[in-house]
């Protein structure tokens, strides 16, 4: 394992940080502000928040080549539609009633859904990554879902269909991540899904209550911290580091190390919240940092 890859890797693991303390601004905002609205306007403040990036590494990124622009923009499209789709599928999800903990659960199944997906495009997994995947899915079972309930309700499904498209997106983020630049990939990503969003916030949710009502949601200081937090942090930081990132990493390898954002929401509610960390929770996390380190092995072995 190289310098660069484990650098890669370290930069998923700030990823999986930075989402798991998001994820109750991300639960709060959107029933503050609505799921659609607050999908589109967080996604034009990581759009902002990287333009500055954008023009200080000049008009064309380094590592692009000059015939590249047109395989920016069709990554960063496709990245877009497909994150639109599945972070609204998570907001609705959450907005008709799934906790927490059982969103983050179902979202995180893409855990098993990458490695299938990659087998249509030829990305074998060895057997030790299998079986971290397997730990880790029981690692998250027992971090996120207290009350032994695997009854599926439309939120549920919603958000298993959540999962399955953040699989897609993962796997295009792995096809284009080395070819262009992810910084600016990342900001036509957020522009797309600020897009795409704006169209249900247009035509749904404004006039369900009103354009006078609709303004007044963002009159209150929770809703912009909320907006900031996950505009700023989770969107214009954590997703592009996520492209950054994903660059030479299996993405198998690259889901199972960005899933640590579950156990990273346990561990942020029991330092700043004092939420207490139950046995049953602390199993999980031991689950799953075990599932983590076991998929590195034959990297390391192979290596040698």
């Amino acid at each position: 394992m190289n310098s660069k890859t484990i650098r890669n890797m370290l930069l998923l693991l700030i990823t999986a940080l930075i989402w798991g303390s998001a994820f109750v601004a991300q639960s709060e905002g959107g029933n503050a502000l609505g799921p659609y609205t607050f999908n589109a306007i967080r996604s034009f403040i990581g759009t902002l928040a990287l333009l500055p990036l954008c023009f200080m590494n000049g008009i064309r990124s380094s590592k692009e080549k000059s015939g590249d622009t047109k395989t920016l923009w069709i990554g960063g499209v496709f990245c877009g539609l497909a994150l639109a789709v599945a972070s609204n599928l998570q907001q609705l999800g959450l907005f008709l009633g799934a906790t927490p903990g059982k969103a983050g659960f179902l979202t995180a199944c893409y855990i098993i859904i990458v490695p299938l997906l990659g087998l249509f495009f030829h990305r074998k997994c060895h057997l030790n990554i299998w079986v971290s995947v397997l730990i880790a899915l029981i690692g998250l079972y027992l971090l996120c879902c207290k009350d032994d309930s695997l009854s599926f309700h439309l939120a549920d499904l919603l958000l298993l269909g959540c999962a399955l498209i953040f699989s897609i997106h993962i796997l295009i983020i792995d096809y284009f991540s080395p070819l262009v630049s992810g910084v600016r990939m990342s900001c036509i990503q957020f522009f797309i899904c600020g897009l795409l969003s704006s169209m249900p916030m247009i035509f749904y949710e404004i006039p369900e209550i009103g354009i006078g009502p609709w303004l007044q949601l963002f009159g209150s200081q929770n809703a912009w911290t909320t907006l900031l937090y996950a505009g700023v942090m989770s969107c214009g930081v954590a997703y592009t580091l996520q492209i950054i990132g994903q660059e030479g990493v299996h993405p198998t390898i690259a889901s199972l190390i960005m899933s640590l954002e579950s156990v990273f929401a346990v561990i942020a509610g029991w330092l700043i919240l004092g939420d207490a960390l139950s046995r049953r929770e602390l199993y999980g996390c031991v689950l799953m940092f075990f599932a983590i380190v076991l998929a590195q092995l034959p990297l390391a072995t192979k290596k040698e």
